[in-house]
């Protein structure tokens, strides 16, 4: 069904999902006070390089070469994030002795000036491998991995489309 819409709905349809997780992962964050860690940070980014991504080839609604070129920059995106997200699962399936993430967000405020403490928020202050929510079984990193594995494969089925449909 999806593989019929025309790339500018795609595109726009990308957007949406990608903007419709990132307001989900703030409203955890700051409704329900889960912590991001950095893991999930670099996730949001990737989610969204994507939905920029799409919302600018909906807003363009180019032609094949450059259905080629956003799909290029969409794959390195999604597969960023899918790598990340896949590492976190890990983490979170097989916690190490020693949390890899870095300090929690109460200790840098204590330990550090604001100006240096900033920087490090930013990154964000969980611990990578805390399940801090889960639905129907599955953590942040999983549910994001899916996400990530979903544009890409959904990617691959337009292209893939696309090169039957020009022969």
């Amino acid at each position: 069904m999806l593989a019929r819409l025309p790339f500018r709905i795609l595109a726009l349809l990308l957007f949406a999902i990608c903007a419709a997780m990132l307001a989900f992962g703030l409203y955890l964050q700051h409704a329900k006070g889960i912590e991001p860690c950095p893991m999930c940070i670099m996730q949001r980014y990737a989610l969204a390089a994507c939905g920029l991504i799409g919302l600018l080839a909906g807003l363009h609604d180019p032609g094949r070469r450059g259905v080629s070129v956003y799909g290029a920059f969409l794959a390195v995106a999604a597969i960023a994030g899918l790598g990340v997200a896949a590492r976190q699962s890990w983490m979170q399936w097989f916690p190490p002795a020693v949390s890899e993430c870095g300090p929690g967000l109460e200790y840098m405020l204590e330990s550090f000036p604001l100006a240096s403490s900033l920087p490090m928020i930013f990154r964000g202050a969980g611990d990578c491998s805390v399940v801090d929510w889960t639905f129907l079984h599955l953590t942040i990193a999983n549910w994001s991995f899916l996400v990530f594995a979903a544009i890409l494969d959904s990617l691959a089925t337009y292209l893939l489309r696309r090169k039957k449909s020009a022969f």
